[in-house]
């Protein structure tokens, strides 16, 4: 069967198909509806309904807002190179092997000393300048550190 009729019986195929769906009867055209526009805002509670017959349900309020611990933050303009001793509970950074300690960053020092949930007092300096890949905290290079 050459292309050409191959393709005049599809054609044929479809027509026949498509035109077997209408019953005949052309449809209406729309018409322009003769009603006013709606100007009323319907009410909330359906017509013939006097409302619910009992009080919504609602939770207890809580007494007092929930209060949220966080650590201290380090003073807003540190003077870089500046030593400092910070007591306090290290916590950890949200990258890996990131300390905190008082909203200072632990750069350096004695891991065996400094590790989350220690109670510390650590001696360094502060280096506000320095890249580090932690996200948090004020660079404090460790000098020294020991449990508290």
């Amino acid at each position: 069967m050459s292309r050409t009729t191959w393709l005049a019986a599809a054609l044929v195929v479809a027509g026949l198909t498509l035109g077997g769906c209408g019953d005949g009867t052309p449809a209406p055209a729309p018409t322009r509806s003769g009603g006013s526009p709606v100007t009323s805002v319907p009410s909330a509670t359906p017509s013939g309904s006097s409302g619910p017959s009992e009080p919504p349900v609602s939770s207890p309020r809580p007494k007092s807002p929930p209060q949220t611990v966080r650590p201290p933050k380090p003073p807003t303009n540190p003077t870089p190179g500046a030593r400092v001793t910070i007591t306090g509970t290290i916590a950890p950074g949200v990258e890996g092997n990131c300390l905190l300690l008082n909203g200072y960053l632990l750069v350096g020092g004695p891991r065996d000393v400094l590790k989350p949930g220690a109670s510390v007092s650590v001696d360094g300096q502060v280096q506000p300048d320095m890249v580090t890949t932690c996200q948090q905290g004020t660079p404090l290079v460790v000098e020294s550190a020991r449990a508290s």
